[in-house]
């Protein structure tokens, strides 16, 4: 097509949120001058039928369509831009290192309510300070306790109180402010002290670590902090965040999982006297909306968030914090396949500043870039205080009798732990009931007609349900299949492990915690806060128990279940387990009295179990790295895989058959090409599952692959009939 004329030759390029790799020309000519349209600014544009809210890249003089054809912007939607140069700069590495559609992975970086084109305005929350008058030694409140109590309490610490911390006063603060002793004021965020609450006696290894990290700050580097569980890691967190705070800069910290954010907000309120502002899915749109403008103002000087909480922008950014680097949860599983943790050390790297990534079982990528040079390592071996590292036992079940999956020793020691009036905690990775209903008579199963998987038991709800896709249906009361045989509950889920235990330990309070007691707002922070008071001898729980939470009164752990992950297909399946036996038993013994560890197994002499036993996590991470290396799996290799799916298996199949012509005309080598073949779990929510495993021994072949084939993958005719995706160093290759 012809190039524009050049009376309006200077183009906009938009980032649009849909799912194609290019950004979109438009006319800046209608609203008046182009320079207001400044990159990192958000745009309202039309887009085939619908509009959009777009994001300005960048511009250029003329454009290769006909100039009929390029609409012009409907709206600037910011006057100011709202991404920096530095913010976008990392979106477009990770569009590209990701290969993914820059306008998805650009939108990535709004919360919900910005990316709908609401305006960016900052709501600032009012707060409130004694006025010269309240400060006198000499006010005067005669009988009025409440007014004193106030008062009194305001001048105990500067600089302000925001009237959430005021909610409960306020007949008492209305009163003050009518008589002048307090007024609203605007915090300014270098105001006032900046640290509340005393720091903790760091021990020699922490305060190791502290200074470690201190003395980078103002440039990048990447730290590891290798601690045990219960070693204080979150102590020097804060010491180091306390150096940050003092430079006037800003601290981003992630979290694997909403449910570790309200314990480390308290903690961090308690000790920090700046703006501190949370970001994760259980808030509203406006108050993520909030949280993203707070720091981006400077308002805010810490952020504590999960992944989603990675792209927020920091105005004075100093020091970003990866608690639980290890978990996979850092990992986007849909999308845009992101690794928070390690766009988090691209993001230091562009910022020049120092990233901290803490875990008592740090992920094998760590520790090989450990090995390397690349990140430097703190140690913390010992715990915090007096608090000594739990005692393992490994209980052989073969042969013994079992209620519910608990042996009879267990339950004795279960017994014994709550009889001296201390709690006990028992792991079960599956909740539900039962993980399948069988017909004893006829064999029938129940199976998810929509997935190759068994529908889950859930007794107290009576319904199946399956864990992929979320179908569910009644239970049934006869078999389906032969209408007259029993039907029986094969296998153990959470439910069924907490009903054997009321039958056996009648009269002490249990506590479940899985995803399906604690999906109402506050259910989670209202059964933890039960767990502290003492109001809770038994807690049973899944993965969410598995780090992060510090329960001082727990004596016993148990790992019910651990033969599942001893032979797992998947090549980190080792890792997995490793990590969660030590991460799980980490919350055994935290304080003064002794912790004990049981683990239930029919395999006791598990090399795994051996290893990491009676040599701990590092050396069962250098038996593993050592497996890797030699073959060629990650760290010492470099994967990515596409996968696709259609509602018949032939789509996907034909599609990959494609992809893999379109390779014929690569003449470079170094990249293995594994497929096409079908997931292991075929049929997923009704559609078939097939993928390609792309593996090199080095990482620029890999990409120069990627670069080549993943523009000619969305021309492919069969592309039409199937959806696609491609995962840059996948987690879960299945």
């Amino acid at each position: 097509m012809a190039k524009c004329d050049a009376a309006d030759s200077l183009i906009l390029k938009i980032a649009v949120p849909v799912p194609l790799d290019r950004l979109f020309d438009y006319r800046p000519s209608e609203l008046g001058n182009s320079a207001e349209f400044q990159r990192g600014a958000r745009v309202l544009v039309p887009f085939g039928k619908r509009q959009c809210v777009g994001v300005v890249m960048g511009s250029a003089n003329g454009s290769t369509l006909a100039s009929r054809s390029i609409k012009p912007v409907i709206e600037l939607l910011d006057n100011t831009p709202l991404l920096s140069a530095l913010d976008l700069q990392l979106l477009e590495w990770a569009a590209r290192y990701y290969h993914h559609p820059i306008g998805e992975v650009v939108a990535t970086a709004f919360p919900t309510a910005l990316r709908q084109g609401l305006p960016a305005t900052l709501q600032c929350e009012r707060y409130f300070a004694p006025t010269a008058a309240g400060r006198a030694p000499d006010v005067d409140l005669g009988r009025a306790t409440r007014q004193k109590d106030l008062l009194r309490r305001m001048l105990s610490r500067e600089p302000a109180w925001s009237a959430a911390e005021l909610a409960g006063h306020k007949p008492a603060l209305r009163a003050l402010i009518d008589k002048g002793l307090v007024e609203p004021r605007m915090p300014d965020p270098s105001d006032g002290p900046v640290v509340l609450g005393a720091a903790l006696a760091a021990n020699p290894d922490q305060q190791a670590a502290i200074d470690a990290v201190g003395a980078d700050l103002g440039r990048f580097a990447v730290h590891l902090l290798e601690g045990v569980t219960g070693s204080g890691k979150t102590e020097v967190y804060m010491q180091i965040i306390a150096r940050t705070l003092a430079l006037g800069l800003q601290v981003l910290v992630l979290l694997p999982e909403i449910n570790l954010t309200p314990q480390l907000e308290q903690r961090f309120r308690q000790r920090f006297g700046v703006g501190i502002e949370t970001f994760h899915s259980n808030l509203t749109d406006r108050q993520r909306q909030q949280a993203w403008l707070s720091m981006r103002a400077g308002v805010a000087r810490i952020l504590l968030g999960t992944r989603s909480a990675l792209f927020t922008p920091l105005r004075e950014p100093g020091l970003i914090v990866l608690d639980e680097e290890h978990d996979g949860s850092f990992k986007q599983q849909d999308g845009f396949r992101f690794s928070a943790r390690d766009v988090a050390i691209a993001r230091a790297k562009l910022l020049n500043i120092p990233v901290v990534m803490g875990s008592a079982t740090p992920s094998l990528e760590s520790l090989a870039n450990v090995a390397q040079g690349r990140y430097r390592l703190s140690h913390l071996p010992h715990r915090a205080g007096n608090a000594k590292p739990p005692a393992f036992q490994v209980l052989d079940i073969r042969g013994k009798k079992l209620q519910a999956g608990l042996s009879e020793p267990l339950v004795t020691a279960i017994g014994a732990e709550l009889a001296e009036g201390r709690q006990v905690l028992l792991f079960l990775n599956r909740r539900g009931y039962a993980p399948v209903q069988i017909c004893h008579d006829c064999g029938w199963v129940s199976r998810c007609h929509r997935c190759d998987a068994n529908l889950v038991i859930h007794a107290g709800i009576h319904k199946l349900r399956c864990h992929h896709c979320g179908y569910e249906q009644a239970l049934p009361r006869q078999c389906p299949a032969c209408g007259v045989g029993e039907l029986q509950a094969l296998g153990l889920g959470t439910e069924r492990i907490e009903e054997t235990l009321k039958e056996l330990f009648a009269g002490h309070r249990i506590v479940r915690l899985d995803r399906d007691t604690t999906q109402c707002k506050g259910a989670l922070e209202g059964y933890l806060q039960q767990i502290h008071r003492g109001d809770a001898d038994i807690v049973l729980g899944t993965q969410m128990l598995a780090k992060g939470h510090h329960f001082p009164n727990v004596t016993l752990v148990a790992i019910l279940d651990i033969d599942s992950g001893l032979f797992s297909i998947d090549f980190r399946g080792g890792e997995k387990l490793a990590q969660l036996i030590v991460q799980v038993a980490g919350r055994a013994g935290r304080a003064e009295l002794p912790g004990r560890v049981i683990l239930q197994t029919r395999h006791p002499r598990h090399a795994l179990l051996h290893n990491l036993l009676s040599h701990g996590y590092r050396a069962f991470a250098e038996t593993a790295l050592s497996e890797r290396r030699a073959a060629g799996l990650p760290p010492f290799g470099y994967q990515a895989l596409l996968r696709a799916q259609a509602g018949n298996a032939g789509a996907p199949q034909q599609f990959l058959g494609a992809a893999i012509q379109c390779l014929t005309d690569f003449t470079q080598s170094g990249v293995q090409v594994l497929g096409p073949v079908s997931a292991p779990m075929v049929r997923r929510a009704g559609l078939y599952r097939y993928q390609i495993l792309l593996q090199s021994d080095k990482r620029p072949a890999l990409q120069r692959l990627l670069d080549f084939w993943v523009p000619r993958l969305a021309d492919l005719r069969e592309a039409r009939s199937v959806r696609w995706s491609l995962d840059v160093d996948p987690l879960d290759l299945y």
